[in-house]
């Protein structure tokens, strides 16, 4: 009934789908085998794609050929640019989407793909042979023989649901949880943990008092993830809004404490730091008298509202009445409560840099399994797993990406060798090299390593290469044409910088804070036939590459500098906790770990590269 197929994928959430997408691509012969098809690439929590951190690593995967970002494009309904107002490195692009629509798209792009075959059922075995994995075991008894097996099996492995004092089995509400892997894989000594996550409660858009709300719209001019130039942009875009909790809210989910499975010990599982429940966040910070609630449409037609910020396990009674006193949700109804899932994972420190696992070949972990959360950072493990799978069976070199390389890169290194015990949330603090880590270059920094690989095509590779020529092509213009200070201060004035009495290269001029590489549109027909020729992304990475030349010189020797953290000793007295300028996160994990060398300190999850820069500079280095 089965082929002999090069790689199997286990799950099609975001890691699965990309797994699959990507080794079939470089030519494998790939089975994709999940529960339902019919959601594939769920969006299982927010309807959003991208964020702080994330919108670069979505970047990054469209840049490698993968399809997160084009089925983004596609199912967008509003589109920002987050942190505008900061430096270039800190800049990420952010989508909300049509829930149907995205996992419609993804369905559409992988059954066009050629060399994947489906099977809807679940996977209870993986077939070994000595230290090799050979195939699969499915729950209706099929025996399905490969190469290479990808498991993303997410939030499913013995999922637990938690809603009050209720809980039940379920990979996600609604859907059955996967049994059999972690017992199998512990059994022949792979090392597990429980992890969980939450969800807020979906309401009724009909029901809510949008007036009392802060309107949040897109971006007037909205971009988007795909460097593929036949990708539509957003045009039409809906609205979403800011409410926020106050005192009567929190006493209310107070009320619901001692049937809380969080509090109550029914939940052993640590869960997202960075995303806590509203439970968490009135516990934690008692002294805040409100929490900001972002209200997101979940597509263009539905009017179902995920409640962003109001991710709660608590009874459904509690959240209802809680709900109902936040300004515009005083007549609210729920389609459904928020709950918390509990689920099992593999400690990543297990795992090779290219997603094989130690101690059995051709066996690979990506997403969740892995101790991550969110989409961005499934779906990127998912790409590199699908890659290195190819690689492994075809004897090829594995595919790594380094830390100045890419924030998968950062992603992969960290979770490798740090490790992690909670969820694990990639941030732009994680990165020692964000200047050179831009959500606008991962096409100049990973495209062509791509298409050496086989995956990226060659549009992508034309169209990177005429992006790096043009960028260069501004900047030496900029560096060796002047202008004359009749022609320039007119611009400088309108711009609230001082005038000049003499000729400057306009490379010079660019430099000032206040003036960006648009104001010489204008200044000159020379400059103007230039910019006509030029496309947006090349004066964007243009500009970029002039204003921060000398930051991201100083950051290259950074990259080199670090390679000697391991060189650099910790003494066994030394006083973390006298640090003030260490978070608090990282003086905890400091002094519980005790590392020796400062190398060793940087793998420490939760440790950010700025606590490594400062720990340099007390250990006078």
């Amino acid at each position: 009934m089965f082929d002999q197929y090069d790689v199997i994928v286990v799950g099609a959430g975001h890691a699965g789908c990309e797994a699959a997408a990507a080794a079939a691509n470089l030519g494998s012969k790939v089975l994709l085998i999940t529960m339902d098809m019919t959601k594939m690439a769920q969006m299982s929590c927010n309807p959003a794609m991208g964020g702080i951190a994330k919108g670069q690593i979505v970047r990054e995967i469209d840049a490698l050929g993968g399809y997160s970002g084009i089925v983004s494009d596609k199912s967008t309904i509003q589109f920002r640019m987050l942190n505008r107002s900061k430096g270039p490195a800190m800049w990420s692009p952010r989508s909300q989407n049509d829930r149907m629509l995205f996992t419609q798209y993804w369905r559409e792009l992988l059954e066009e793909t050629i060399n994947i075959d489906f099977w809807q059922d679940m996977v209870s075995e993986i077939i070994l042979d000595k230290e090799t994995v050979v195939g699969v075991k499915t729950g209706m008894g099929q025996t399905i023989n490969a190469k290479s097996v990808i498991l993303t099996n997410g939030t499913f492995l013995n999922g637990i649901i938690h809603i009050g004092t209720k809980q039940f089995g379920g990979g996600r509400i609604g859907e059955k949880s996967a049994t059999g892997i972690t017992e199998q894989l512990r059994s022949i000594g792979l090392e597990t943990g429980r992890m969980k996550t939450g969800t807020p409660p979906r309401i009724d858009g009909r029901t809510l008092n949008y007036a009392k709300m802060e309107i949040q719209e897109g971006d007037t001019n909205p971009e988007r993830f795909s460097y593929l130039k036949d990708e539509r942009k957003t045009t039409k875009q809906l609205n979403c809004w800011i409410t926020y909790t106050n005192q009567n809210v929190h006493d209310i989910l107070k009320e619901g404490f001692e049937d809380s499975p969080m509090y109550a010990g029914r939940i052993q599982g640590l869960g997202p730091r960075y995303c806590p429940s509203i439970e968490d966040k009135i516990n934690r910070f008692a002294e805040r008298e409100r929490h900001q609630i972002f209200v997101e449409p979940e597509g263009w037609n539905t009017h179902e509202i995920y409640v962003n910020g109001f991710s709660t396990s608590l009874p459904e009674n509690i959240q209802y009445k809680a709900l109902r006193h936040i300004p515009g949700f005083e007549n609210a109804k729920m389609f459904r409560p928020g709950y918390a899932i509990e689920y099992d994972y593999f400690p990543p420190t297990q795992l090779n840099l290219n997603l094989e696992t130690k101690s059995i070949k051709n066996l690979f972990f990506a997403g969740q399994i892995n101790g991550t959360t969110g989409y961005e950072e499934a779906a990127c493990q998912g790409l590199m797993a699908g890659i290195n799978a190819h690689q492994s069976i075809n004897n090829k070199q594995p595919f790594i990406l380094n830390r100045s390389e890419a924030y998968i890169g950062v992603l992969i290194d960290d979770l490798v060798n740090k490790g992690t015990d909670e969820p694990y949330r990639m941030f732009t603090s994680r990165a020692e090299y964000r200047l050179m880590l831009r959500q606008d270059n991962a096409d100049v920094r990973l495209t062509t390593k791509s298409y050496e690989l086989g995956l990226a095509s060659e549009e992508r590779i034309e169209a990177v290469t005429a992006k790096i020529k043009k960028t260069n092509q501004i900047i030496e213009y900029f560096k060796k044409t002047s202008i004359q200070p009749e022609i320039a201060n007119p611009m400088l004035i309108d711009n609230g910088s001082s005038e000049i009495k003499q000729n400057y290269k306009l490379f010079q001029i660019l430099s000032r804070p206040q003036i960006n590489i648009e104001n010489f549109k204008n200044t000159s027909l020379e400059i103007e036939a230039l910019f006509n020729t030029c496309d947006k992304d090349s004066l964007l990475s243009a500009e970029i590459l002039m204003k921060y030349e000398g930051y991201l010189e100083k950051e290259q020797l950074l990259v080199e500098k670090m390679t000697r953290l391991e060189n650099i000793q910790i003494k066994e007295t030394f006083d973390f906790s006298a640090i003030k300028s260490l978070s608090l996160e990282a003086k905890e994990k400091l002094i519980k770990q005790r590392p020796k060398t400062l190398g060793q300190a940087s793998r420490i999850s939760g440790i950010a590269p700025s606590d490594i820069s400062i720990l340099m500079v007390h250990l006078g280095r």
